[in-house]
């Protein structure tokens, strides 16, 4: 069964602004928390590349695993869109949208669609858990994206 998440926060700052520092190299580690282990592997292009993929590994020990996704769309300014191809999810689509909210704002978004591997039982055993996450790991995304860029426009 398909889970949807949406995390959604008005920022100050025009959308092609918040774009263009998503489309920066450094961006995935600067929206990661910290304590949260993540290692980039392999990168194959950027955020406007439809087919670029991005390798990394994240956890510790036995933990560890190797996520794969790939670019599958992007309207440059507006969103960008990434799907998962390998990982400890059955399917997960992640997209990125800027939506421009007057000449000055915008609303950043992410909207995530995903599924528990082993139906019903990793939706009884992990659903919980993995909102929770996803509420936690987004939070602080959009606090570290608004700080960076508020009042710098």
């Amino acid at each position: 069964m398909l889970e949807i998440f949406i995390k959604r926060t008005r920022l100050t700052v025009p959308a092609d602004r918040v774009y263009a520092w998503h489309a920066e190299p450094a961006a995935l580690q600067r929206l990661t928390p910290p304590g949260d282990r993540l290692e980039i592997i392999e990168v194959t292009g950027g955020i406007e590349e439809v087919g670029a993929r991005i390798v990394i590994r994240t956890g510790a020990g036995l933990l560890r695993r190797k996520w794969i996704s790939r670019y599958t769309a992007c309207e440059p300014g507006r969103m960008f869109r990434d799907e998962l191809i390998s990982g400890p999810l059955r399917r997960m689509i992640h997209t990125h949208s800027f939506i421009p909210d007057g000449p000055g704002a915008c609303w950043l978004e992410d909207h995530i669609e995903y599924e528990l591997p082993l139906g019903f039982l990793g939706r009884l055993f992990a659903g919980a858990y993995a909102r929770r996450k996803l509420q936690k790991l987004f939070a602080y995304r959009h606090r570290v994206t608004a700080a960076a860029l508020q009042g710098t426009s």
